[in-house]
C-alpha cells in the first residue's frame, strides 16, 4: 500500500493559516491593513494578555456588505485583484485574500460591520472557518473585528507564543509603524484597558512623529524631499546628534507599505559613517513613491520585503536627497557653560584616576599626591602609604619614575594550566612614560624588551573584571544619584524595559517606572564613575533585544558594552596612577586583552629595535 495521501481540508487550512498568522501581532497587522485599505481615518486597536485572548480592531471605513460576509472569509477571496495583471500594479496593502480566512481557522472571530448605504449592520460569528451565526444589528459605519483565543485549536502553536509582555511589545511595534506611516489616520491603541498610543489625523508628518516618538526625537530630524526619474523620496532623517544602538528606529515605506530593505538602509548608513559614532545607526522615517509596476511586493508571506525592477534608480534618487539635506544641516553639539546638568550630559566619561591637590599645603604638595583610584573601592591615601603597603612597588618615588617594579608573586607558584593568569608579566618593570596620552611604555630590563600598554584597553579590562566579579557575587556596589535621572520612553521602549527590568537590577541600576512611559534612575553601579547616564541607558536598552543568546551571555555582552561607555580614552595619567594600573592589570585573570578582544599589551624586543637601526643583521 502506498504511503502518500492527500491531506484533509481542515489540516490543509490550518497549515496554510500557520504560514500567515505566526503570532498575535500578525493578526493586528492584517486587520489594520484591511482598515486602511477600506479608507478609514479612525482606527482603534485593543488587546488583552498580549493579544493571546483578545484582539479588537475597529475602524470607520467602507464596511462589508451583508452578501459579502461569508465570502470575505474564504481563502483567496479579495476585492483588490481581478486578474494576474493586477499583481503588477498593486496599490493596496492587502491583496492575496488569505488573512481573514487564516485568522478564522486558528481563532474565534466575531465581526460587526455596516456600509454607508444601509440602515442596519451585520453581526457574524465564525469558528473553524465557518460562519455559524449572522444577524442584523444597529452599529455605526465601518467594521469591528474581534479575535479571541488565538490557537485554541492548535495547542502545539500556542505553547510557542512568548510572554504577554513580549507579544504586546510586538503589537506595539506594528502599531507604531502603521501610525507613523499614515499621518492622515487617527490611531488609538489600548492595552489591557489602558490607552498607550493616541494620534490625531492632522496629515502633518512632523507633528505626527512628535506625538509618537517624542520631542527630543522630533527636534533632531532633518527634512528630506527629492524627486527624480519619476521617483519621489520624502520624510525625515536624523542629524548627527540622534542615533541608536540598533535599527529599530528606521522606518521605511514604499507606496505606503512598511518594508525592510537592507540596500536602502546600508546606503543611508554609509553617509553617516564619519559623523556618528561607530556601531551606531541613524534614525529615519522615509517614504518612497514609485510606479507600482516597478516593484514586486509578492515575494514574502509578511509582505515586508519588495523587489525593484531598477534598484539603482531608487538608490540614486535617495543619495541625491541625502547629499542635499544631510551635510548642510550638521551642527556642532553645544556646551552650555554654567548649567551643571547640561555639562554632565556633554562631558566625557571619568578619568582613570582623579587627583586632589587644590586645597593642600605647599609642603604636602611637594611630598605627596592624594588621589582617588576609580577602579578600586578604597579611601584616599598618600602615595607613601600606598607604596609602603605593597612590596610590589619600588620606593624610589622621588625620581620621575621608579627604577623597577618587583613582583610580589612567586613565579614558581604559577600553575602551568593557567598560562593566561601569569602574574609575573611586569617582573623587573620600569615605567618610562606615556605617548599620545594613551600608550604606556614599560621597559623590562631583564628581558631586553619594552612593552606598549594601551591604558584604555587595560583599564577597561580591570573595570570589566571587577564589575563581573561583583555581579557573580550579587554584590554590585551602587552610587546613589543626588537627583533621579528621568528618561522619557516610547511605549515600545517602555515595554522592552519592563521585559528586561531584571537585567538592569542585576547590573546594579536602581531604576523604576515613573509615570506614563518614563523611568527614574536613582542609582548606578559605582564602577561607572560618572557615566553619560541617558546614553548608557539607551545603549543597554537597544542591545537587550538584539542579543539572541542565553540569558547570562546577554548580561555579559551588556557589561562589556557598559564598561566601554564608562571609560575615557586619552586621559593624562601620572607615575602613581601608572604603577597602580600595572599592578591591577597583572592581577587580572586575563591581562592580555580587553573585554572586546583587542590586545592590551604589545611587546617589542631589543633585538628587533637593533635590527631596525641596522646595528645587527
Amino acid at each position: 500500500m502506498g504511503k502518500i495521501k492527500v491531506l484533509d481540508d481542515i489540516t490543509i487550512e490550518k497549515i496554510a493559516a500557520g504560514e500567515v498568522i505566526e503570532r498575535p501581532s500578525s493578526i493586528v497587522k492584517e486587520l489594520v491593513e484591511n482598515s486602511i485599505d477600506a479608507n478609514s481615518d479612525e482606527i482603534t486597536i485593543e488587546i488583552e494578555n498580549g493579544g493571546k485572548t483578545y484582539i479588537r480592531v475597529t475602524d470607520n471605513g467602507d464596511g462589508i456588505a451583508e452578501e459579502d460576509i461569508e465570502l470575505a472569509f474564504r481563502r483567496h477571496s479579495t476585492s483588490k485583484l481581478s486578474t494576474i495583471e493586477d499583481l503588477y500594479k498593486i496599490k493596496s496593502l492587502g491583496f492575496r485574500g488569505e488573512a481573514l480566512a487564516s485568522i478564522c481557522h486558528v481563532a474565534r472571530v466575531e465581526i460587526m460591520t455596516k456600509t454607508d448605504d444601509v440602515v442596519a449592520g451585520v453581526h457574524g460569528i465564525l469558528e473553524e472557518g465557518e460562519l455559524i451565526s449572522k444577524e442584523m444589528i444597529g452599529c455605526p459605519k465601518g467594521t469591528t473585528m474581534i479575535v479571541r483565543d488565538l490557537f485554541y485549536n492548535l495547542p502545539v502553536r500556542r505553547k510557542f507564543l512568548k510572554s504577554d509582555l513580549a507579544e504586546a511589545n510586538s503589537i506595539s511595534n506594528i502599531v507604531y509603524r502603521m501610525a507613523l506611516g499614515n499621518p492622515s489616520i487617527s490611531f488609538k491603541f489600548i492595552k489591557d484597558k489602558k490607552t498607550v498610543i493616541k494620534t490625531s489625523k492632522n496629515n502633518n508628518l512632523k507633528s505626527h512623529i512628535y506625538s509618537i516618538l517624542g520631542k527630543e526625537f522630533s527636534n533632531n530630524l532633518i527634512e528630506l524631499n527629492t524627486t527624480d526619474n519619476g521617483i519621489k523620496v520624502y520624510g525625515y532623517i536624523s542629524n548627527n546628534k540622534l542615533y541608536r544602538g540598533n535599527r529599530s528606529h528606521q522606518y521605511l515605506y514604499i507606496n505606503g507599505r512598511h518594508v525592510n530593505n537592507f540596500s536602502i538602509s546600508n546606503t543611508i548608513e554609509k553617509y553617516y559613517k564619519s559623523i556618528i559614532p561607530l556601531n551606531r545607526f541613524p534614525c529615519f522615517i522615509l517614504f518612497i513613491e514609485v510606479d507600482p509596476s516597478q516593484i514586486d511586493v509578492n515575494i514574502h508571506p509578511t509582505k515586508e520585503e519588495v523587489k525593484f525592477s531598477d534598484p539603482a534608480e531608487i538608490l540614486s534618487t535617495l543619495e541625491k536627497g541625502l547629499e542635499y539635506s544631510l551635510f548642510p544641516s550638521l551642527s556642532i553639539p553645544k556646551m552650555n557653560i554654567g548649567e551643571k546638568k547640561e555639562k554632565q550630559d556633554e562631558e566625557n566619561l571619568p578619568l582613570l584616576f582623579q587627583a586632589y591637590e587644590d586645597n593642600l599645603s605647599d609642603e604636602i604638595k611637594e611630598k605627596d599626591i592624594i588621589f582617588k583610584d576609580l577602579t578600586i573601592d578604597t579611601k584616599y591615601r598618600a602615595e607613601e602609604d600606598i607604596l609602603a603597603s605593597n612590596s610590589f612597588f619600588s620606593r624610589e618615588v622621588e625620581e620621575e619614575f621608579p627604577k623597577g617594579i618587583e613582583s610580589e608573586v612567586d613565579v614558581t607558584n604559577v600553575e602551568d594550566s593557567s598560562p593566561i593568569t601569569n602574574k609575573n608579566i611586569f617582573l623587573k618593570a620600569k615605567p618610562i612614560g606615556v605617548i599620545f596620552s594613551t600608550y604606556i611604555i614599560v621597559e623590562i630590563e631583564d628581558g631586553n624588551k619594552i612593552l606598549l600598554i594601551d591604558q584604555h584597553a587595560a583599564h577597561e579590562r580591570i573595570i570589566y573584571e571587577k564589575y563581573l566579579e561583583e555581579y557573580k557575587n550579587e554584590n554590585i556596589a551602587q552610587q546613589q544619584l543626588l537627583a533621579a535621572e528621568i528618561i522619557e520612553l516610547t511605549n515600545m521602549e517602555m515595554n522592552i524595559f519592563l521585559e528586561n527590568k531584571e537585567i538592569f537590577n542585576k547590573l546594579g541600576f536602581d531604576v523604576e517606572e515613573f509615570g506614563n512611559n518614563a523611568v527614574a534612575i536613582r542609582a548606578v553601579p559605582l564602577v561607572f564613575g560618572k557615566p553619560r547616564l541617558k546614553e548608557l541607558f539607551f545603549d543597554i536598552l537597544d542591545n537587550t533585544n538584539s542579543i539572541k543568546t542565553n540569558y547570562d551571555m546577554k548580561l555579559e555582552k551588556i557589561m562589556k558594552m557598559a564598561c566601554t561607555k564608562a571609560i575615557k580614552s586619552g586621559d593624562s595619567i601620572g607615575k602613581v596612577e601608572i604603577i597602580s594600573l600595572l599592578k591591577q592589570l597583572s592581577e587580572a585573570n586575563n591581562p592580555y586583552s580587553c573585554p572586546h578582544g583587542r590586545p592590551t599589551i604589545l611587546e617589542i624586543s631589543k633585538k628587533d629595535i637593533e635590527k631596525a637601526f641596522l646595528r645587527i643583521t
